[in-house]
């Protein structure tokens, strides 16, 4: 596009240039009057001329009165004979200076050539510039083999370096990539030994865990180049480009001699070969190929280790995880309730902070955040304390951002009728109350019926401390909880809503679960249901076929349908048992729309646990 505009802007200046010297031989810049030689004849008989100067044609005439005039004469005529064949008298004649004189200056040198080589000098014009354009479209021809990376951490280029200590948690990851340092800071230490260091090191995360800002810090503690390139880069329309953009990669990063190639979301070209998709020459399976062929060619004194993050390891074709390629692979889990609490404090920074502000409370109420989470977190706190024209973020607008983050923004023009409002505040009064009665749920939080997302209300349950198995006991005590709004609702209004519809489906989802996958049902028996298969273009596992008869399939719906049935008992029974806590939880909700961990304790009549009030930071 910047090339299109110059040429044009240059196109728009040589017409106005050719314009001007058109401009410039085509007239004189004063006008002056024309006349005919007869008219000039007349003027000479009646002695009103004094003098004419003749200069090829053209003929300037000087008056009695100081005018002066022009005319053109032809131009192999003499102007005396010329006059006198139109009636001047020869004394008359006699009186006027005729003065010749041969035409110069720099009209007369450049009009006669300008009208010859000006043509000239717009068609040399033209395919110069032609030319040059076609030079231009065959150098990004070029170009477009060029492998697409960003580079970091030479000369000073990251701006805003990255150390270990900005990255919170990961203790185990910081501790493995530590040789890799190591390495790149002292290979002689290693190579003496005999010892080779894993070329390739495979980072698998979900996505926010921080993955690429591992890699940043390890090329800033070792002090080596970053080169950066994302796996859908080398990806293009016509076959062989990616496999070229990889080269130029390798041998660009040979040059800069000990450094760093990183290649966010390693999937997109890494996924298992030969599933007969596209053919064998696709641009992918290429691509992956010359990855292959560049990790095998690294020399045992080169210096260049490639760093890879995917959250689908899954996908990845063996030949990339053999020894010698991605052999050292790196799980960075979601942090824990310490690490959410160190993540906090560093999101925090440059942020103004009230008094009342308690970073570790929003660590424990953010269990599954990834440290991207929690930086969006922060981040739409400080926004919800300026829109509000706060000098300072306060805890509560840390609590709203949580729940927009979780749930989306508030839908305020989402309002509900009276009669709609109470059907919500018993739905999730019924499942707050039903959390509250088992021992294997985890302690509600929050309840509201403020819309928020796709959700009309919604009930707030996080662990106390962070949890990595789940029993039997607790499924069982958490589909009684989601069918808690359901049974609500027909125990005091006699009829159902399309509300729990999402409830159910979870539930459902649940329950089969117990039963076919993690084989937790007594009568079916631990065994597990359902060949599943990953389908690489569909980018999920899928069932790909029954292994058990239509008899065990029968069972097993008999068995799910159990499971819902007792968990409504158990959710009925306790409601029945709690009528006034239930009316009493769902009034507080249609008059104050939202109730906290500590209103709703002191309503089912349980003790209030005080908490901290020191500031996390």
């Amino acid at each position: 596009m910047r090339t299109l505009t110059k040429n044009f802007l240059f196109v728009i200046l040589i017409l106005l240039t050719i314009s001007a010297l058109f401009a410039l031989f085509s007239g004189p810049f004063e006008s002056v009057e024309r006349i005919s030689l007869s008219q000039l004849a007349k003027d000479i008989s009646g002695e009103r001329v004094e003098k004419i100067v003749v200069s090829g044609t053209k003929l300037t005439i000087s008056y009695a009165d100081g005018s002066t005039k022009e005319s053109t004469k032809e131009p192999q005529a003499v102007l005396p004979e010329t006059l006198l064949q139109l009636g001047v008298a020869q004394d008359k004649l006699a009186r006027v200076d005729i003065e010749p004189r041969e035409e110069s200056g720099f009209g007369a040198l450049v009009g006669p050539l300008a009208l010859v080589l000006l043509p000239l000098l717009i068609f040399f014009l033209f395919f110069w510039m032609m030319f040059r354009q076609a030079r231009s479209g065959i150098g990004q021809a070029f170009d477009f083999t060029k492998a697409r990376a960003r580079l970091f951490g030479a000369e000073g280029q990251l701006k805003q370096k990255v150390n270990f200590k900005d990255v919170a948690g990961l203790k185990e990851a910081k501790e493995e990539v530590q040789e890799v340092v190591d390495f790149l800071k002292y290979p002689k230490k290693y190579l003496q030994m005999g010892a080779k260091i894993p070329r390739g090191v495979l980072l698998v995360g979900l996505p926010g865990t921080g993955k690429t800002l591992l890699a940043k810090a390890v090329a800033s503690e070792a002090g080596v180049p970053f080169f950066s390139a994302s796996g859908s880069e080398f990806i293009e329309m016509f076959v062989g480009v990616g496999s070229s953009r990889v080269r130029d990669l390798f041998q660009t990063a040979k040059k800069a001699g000990r450094s760093i190639i990183f290649i966010d979301e390693l999937d997109a070209i890494g996924r298992t070969r030969g599933f007969g998709f596209g053919g064998g020459h696709d641009e992918r399976e290429q691509t992956l190929n010359q990855i292959l062929v560049e990790m095998d060619g690294f020399d045992r004194d080169d210096t260049q280790i490639v760093i890879a993050a995917t959250n689908r390891p899954d996908v990845l074709d063996p030949a990339l995880l053999r020894p010698g390629r991605f052999d050292r692979r790196i799980i960075l889990d979601l942090p824990d309730v310490n690490d959410r609490d160190a993540i906090l404090k560093i999101h925090a920074e440059g942020k103004p902070l009230a008094e009342d502000v308690r970073l570790r409370e929003i660590a424990e109420r953010t269990p599954g955040f990834s440290g991207a989470d929690l930086a969006n977190l922060m981040n739409e706190a400080a926004i919800l304390a300026a829109r509000r024209n706060k000098q300072q973020i306060s805890q509560a607008e840390l609590f709203e951002s949580i729940d927009k983050v979780l749930l989306g923004p508030e839908r305020k023009s989402h309002v509900l009728s009276k009669k709609e409002k109470k059907i919500t505040a018993y739905h999730e009064a019924g499942h707050a109350l039903v959390a509250t009665s088992l021992k294997n749920v985890d302690p509600v939080r929050k309840i509201s019926i403020i819309s928020r997302g796709r959700a009309g209300g919604y009930t707030l349950k996080l662990p106390a401390e962070d949890k990595h198995l789940k029993s039997r006991a607790e499924f069982v005590d958490e589909l009684a909880v989601l069918l808690g709004g359901y049974t609500a609702e027909l125990l005091v209004f006699l009829d159902i809503t399309t509300g729990p519809s999402n409830d159910l489906e979870k539930a459902s989802e649940i329950a089969r679960s117990i039963v076919k996958d993690f084989g937790m049902s007594e009568r079916v028996g631990a065994v597990t249901f359902g060949e599943k298969e990953y389908m690489p273009f569909w980018g999920r596992d899928v069932e790909s076929g029954k292994n058990y008869s239509e008899a065990t399939a029968l069972q097993i719906d008999r068995e799910v349908a159990q499971l819902i049935e007792s968990a409504r008992k158990t959710a009925g029974k306790i409601l029945s048992q709690k009528r006034k806590t239930l009316d009493k939880i769902a009034q507080v909700l249609i008059e104050k729309e939202t109730i906290e961990r500590e209103e709703f304790e002191q309503l089912v009549g349980k003790p209030v646990k005080s908490l901290p009030r020191k500031r996390g930071m």
